[in-house]
C-alpha cells in the first residue's frame, strides 16, 4: 500500500499513550515496509548502553534517549493552510499526483 505521508510533513498523534496524544512533530524517516515513521522529539524510548568498542572508536555507556518508530495509522497529517489534522486525497494536476488536504481542499505538497 503506498503511504501518503512523507518525510518533511507535520503530523499529529491522534492515538496511542496519553502524555503523546494531539501533540505535533515532523516526520523524520519513513519506513514503508513497516508501515511505520519516526517523529522528531515523540514517542521517546530509552535505551540502555553498555561500552562497545568499533573501529578504534569507543562508544560509551549509558542511558541513551532515542525517538521510537511509530505506526502510521496512529498519526494525522496535518494541512499547512487550515492547521488541522486531516485525511489526504490525491489527485491529479497537470499530469501530476497531488497530495490534498479533504477538509480545506488546498494542496499539501509545495
Amino acid at each position: 500500500m503506498e503511504c501518503k505521508i512523507k518525510k518533511g510533513d507535520t503530523v499529529e498523534i491522534i492515538s496511542g499513550k496519553l502524555e503523546e496524544k494531539g501533540k505535533r512533530g515532523e516526520v523524520i524517516k519513513v519506513l514503508p515496509s513497516k508501515d511505520r515513521l519516526v517523529i522528531s522529539g515523540l514517542n521517546m524510548h530509552t535505551k540502555h548502553q553498555r561500552q562497545v568498542q568499533t573501529q578504534g572508536r569507543t562508544v560509551a555507556p549509558g542511558k541513551v534517549k532515542f525517538e521510537a518508530p511509530m505506526h502510521i495509522s496512529n498519526v494525522m497529517v496535518v494541512c499547512p493552510k487550515c492547521s488541522k489534522a486531516t485525511r489526504v486525497g490525491i489527485e491529479r494536476i497537470d499530469n501530476k499526483a497531488v497530495r490534498i488536504c479533504k477538509k480545506c481542499k488546498a494542496q499539501i505538497d509545495d
